[in-house]
């Protein structure tokens, strides 16, 4: 299938229907599998910085009057709702750099995944995972660098609270530091509701993820064998925050 086909089946709906038919047996009744890939998604609170499900958004606003009063942190959120469309624009962008620059289709995979996820497989599809920083702060030029919350970094103090206080809200930073995690890099500023993402996640791993990453064909889907994709399952999806596993 052509790119520009899949584009037009995806707008009419009709690609997530096709893969849909051959899964439903396997689907959590409460999310569709639209839903769980950020293919079609409603009901997100939309603000002028985030879109989150209502229970998140709740909750992130009380975290974030909560670190105002507190500690004078003002929590920016930089990402939080992504759809598929948008994740995918993310995933070609990379992998025409990377190859561009002379690496290997395995290599340039290998090299967005570091930070970056498949799409179809992001957290952000949910509604439920932010990416935020001090707005307080003085702005460093890229805001989402590990070093920018440690030592002298400008988010410091955020993280420091987030460590102690993100809790009570029912929010836990994803991709940890842990020695030995794998996949994902550290990733400080990600913090996920999980309410509402524990159970997302149980679903999510009802789906027959080989099957459709194979049906979707991303740039670089042909790599994607069946060792691919159990591995990254298994440490891009689920070695996170043990916190966070349904």
């Amino acid at each position: 299938m052509q790119r520009k086909d899949f584009i037009t089946l995806l707008s009419s709906g009709l690609i997530g229907s096709m893969v849909l038919a051959q899964s439903r047996d396997s689907q959590d009744p409460k999310f569709t599998q639209q839903e769980l890939m950020g293919i079609e998604v409603t009901g997100l609170q939309r603000t002028s910085s985030y879109q989150l499900r209502p229970e998140a958004a709740l909750a992130f606003e009380e975290m974030r009057k909560a670190a105002r009063e507190e500690v004078n942190v003002q929590i920016q959120v930089v990402s939080s709702f992504r759809d598929y469309n948008h994740q995918n624009r993310i995933w070609t962008r990379k992998y025409d750099r990377y190859i561009n620059q002379g690496l290997s289709p395995l290599d340039a995979i290998s090299k967005i995944i570091e930070y970056s996820t498949i799409p179809g497989t992001s957290r952000h599809h949910w509604g439920t995972d932010i990416d935020i920083i001090d707005l307080n702060a003085t702005q460093p030029k890229d805001v989402l660098l590990p070093e920018n919350f440690h030592e002298n970094g400008p988010y410091c103090e955020l993280r420091e609270w987030l460590e102690e206080r993100a809790a009570d809200f029912e929010f836990h930073i994803v991709y940890t530091n842990k020695e030995n995690r794998k996949g994902f890099k550290y990733e400080p500023w990600h913090y996920s509701y999980a309410p509402v993402a524990k159970p997302l996640l149980q679903a999510y791993r009802k789906l027959p993820l080989q099957e459709i990453l194979q049906q979707l064909r991303l740039v670089g889907s042909d790599h994607f064998t069946p060792d691919f994709t159990r591995k990254y399952i298994s440490e891009n999806i689920l070695d996170i925050n043990p916190i966070l596993l349904a």
